[in-house]
């Protein structure tokens, strides 16, 4: 799981597996495999550091880095 935080300031978090896609209009939208939308303050940037962070840790891809 990958720690985000909604636009409230709430945190959240979520199962990187299961985002379909990272949308920037202009807020950050989490796309889901289930159909639902996340909309959160960080960058897509920091999603995606935190996705390959999350893999490393759990050696899903160790040629990520």
């Amino acid at each position: 799981m990958i720690p985000v935080t909604r636009l409230n300031g709430k945190q959240y978090w979520i199962n990187p597996h299961q985002i379909e896609a990272i949308e920037l209009n202009p807020d950050v939208t989490l796309h889901m495999l289930s159909g639902k939308h996340v909309i959160v303050r960080e960058k897509p940037d920091e999603i995606i550091d935190r996705i390959i962070a999350y893999r490393q840790l759990i050696g899903a891809f160790k040629n990520e880095e």
